[in-house]
């Protein structure tokens, strides 16, 4: 039997994805993926999430302003993510977070701002969050430590063996993208092997980061057999392991029945 995927996180509302979106997102069933979440990183794409959501079975949204994008975010704009965070088939805020990566985003302190909001929204809703954190874990930690409510996952996990401890003891899942298995990846084998397969969640965050052998190329949601392998082997168990572990983690975290 062939192993089923669940992509906890891939932009297929992406441009990149402009000349044959639909022709990817029908393929991805009878290739293995069974689920696909798609989460937003402005009004626009959070729109455009959930009217994939709409439109494919085996497609959820989610919904939020990405760091980022969150400039200029006003009171309109929270109403309206809110909004569709009622939706049927919208499962999670986000994608929310901090990049201090690049120096053209938003200040700081309004990035923090427009993530607090959105971590409160997601309480209210009782919704998990999916986060994003560029360069910013210290902030993003001592953020979600605020809320000791919140569940949810930090989304391409780059922050230290020592930080991922402390999320596994409060209860948060840690996602593993394609860069698990670039030669260059040091802290993630160490994460790997001490993240329990129950806490681990499987992402594309398509269409970037492909994983080797497709390193450089757009990334889609069939390229995930390649990071469950790798994980496969850092964990020493077996990749459809890992398929099935992640699959069960996605669903129970995001509600999907």
């Amino acid at each position: 039997m062939k192993n089923m995927y669940f992509d906890t996180h891939a932009h297929y509302d992406d441009e990149k994805f402009d000349p044959d979106r639909d022709a990817v997102l029908a393929a991805l069933p009878g290739a293995g993926v069974s689920l696909v979440l798609n989460p937003g990183c402005d009004v626009a794409s959070s729109r455009a999430a959930f009217a994939l959501a709409q439109r494919y079975a085996h497609v959820y949204a989610a919904v939020g302003l990405h760091p980022e994008n969150c400039a200029g975010a006003d009171d309109a704009d929270f109403a309206a993510i809110e909004t569709l965070a009622r939706q049927e088939k919208v499962v999670a805020i986000g994608e929310i977070g901090l990049d201090y990566y690049w120096e053209e985003n938003p200040p700081r302190g309004f990035q923090m701002e427009v993530f607090r909001r959105q971590l409160r929204m997601a309480l209210a809703l009782d919704l998990p969050v999916i986060i994003h954190d560029r360069d910013a874990h210290g902030d993003c930690l001592a953020a979600v430590s605020e809320f000791p409510g919140l569940r949810g996952v930090f989304h391409c996990y780059s922050g230290s063996p020592e930080m991922a401890e402390e999320l596994l003891r409060r209860g948060w899942y840690l996602g593993f993208d394609g860069p698990v298995t670039y030669k260059n990846a040091r802290r993630a084998p160490e994460v790997i092997a001490l993240c329990p397969p129950e806490r681990m969640l499987l992402e594309t965050d398509s269409p970037y980061l492909s994983p080797v052998p497709h390193r450089g190329e757009r990334n889609d949601s069939r390229n995930l057999p390649f990071i469950a392998q790798k994980i496969a082997e850092l964990k020493h168990i077996t990749a459809e392991e890992v398929a099935e572990r992640c699959t069960e983690n996605g669903k129970r975290l995001f509600g999907i029945k």
